[in-house]
């Protein structure tokens, strides 16, 4: 598949895998993914496996991301995990505003993009999750809930930052639900955020950003998704948590 973006596949792994279940996952896609150059492919461990997880993938074409991150760089925080913490086990991506953060946490808006600011300030890359609820989508406020959690959640980004940002679309109806945009709502959604960013930033910025999708991907649903031309990847949950079904989709979107 030929895009200008090149796809970013991540694997969400939330509360999930001791460091000893961790360790079989990533054996398992080095093996499947030996030869995958066309796909940027991230692994989000729990905070507790990055340290192993990240000498496994050290000779590998795997990237380390985290599940979050503090907007602090140290001090009396507890529970708490800063930058510096991250960056010495090498991981690259870090995830924000996931919708299970915002629902459980009551993370705003504008306390992620305090997040997205301290994770480019430590040069490393954030995905910021978006996404709307089935009750916004069902009154039709899809495109009012994107455009208030983008221009929140990317606010203060220089245009080099946004560039070195991935945006996740998660539709919160569709996360760990069975249920799975339809390629053209998918499409569309992606299409619209695109265009917030060139209001937010410009078109050169906007061509440049990875959309990603998260809802229930799937190998049978991930080809179609990928081929649209408005959408970059894939943050997966649940097939992630299994080598083949999280390898088949990236080989898929190929």
């Amino acid at each position: 598949m030929n895009k200008e973006r090149k796809l970013i596949i991540a694997g969400n792994w939330k509360m999930n895998k001791t460091v000893a279940e961790a360790l079989d996952l990533v054996r398992g896609l080095k093996l499947e993914l030996a030869n995958v150059k066309e796909v940027d492919v991230v692994v989000c461990p729990p905070f507790t496996a990055l340290s192993e997880v990240s000498k496994a993938v050290l000779d590998s074409n795997l990237r380390l991301g985290a599940q979050n991150m503090s907007e602090n760089g140290a001090g009396a925080f507890t529970g708490e995990i800063a930058a510096g913490m991250l960056k010495e086990f090498s991981v690259r991506y870090v995830i924000l505003g996931h919708s299970e953060r915002r629902q459980y946490q009551k993370e705003s808006d504008a306390l992620i993009s305090k997040k997205a600011l301290a994770v480019h300030a430590a040069s490393l890359k954030p995905i910021v999750c978006v996404g709307e609820t089935l009750a916004e989508r069902e009154a039709g406020q899809m495109e009012k809930v994107l455009t208030t959690q983008i221009n929140g959640s990317l606010a203060g980004l220089t245009k080099e930052q946004m560039v070195e940002t991935v945006v996740a679309y998660e539709p919160v109806w569709a996360i760990g639900t069975g249920k799975t945009a339809t390629t053209q709502q998918a499409q569309d959604a992606h299409a619209f955020i695109r265009s917030l960013l060139v209001q937010m930033f410009d078109e050169s910025v906007a061509k440049k950003v990875r959309i990603q999708y998260g809802g229930s991907v799937k190998p049978s649903n991930a080809r179609e998704l990928m081929s649209q031309p408005d959408v970059d990847g894939a943050l997966v949950g649940g097939a992630a948590l299994e080598a083949r079904s999280f390898a088949d989709i990236i080989k898929n979107s190929i």
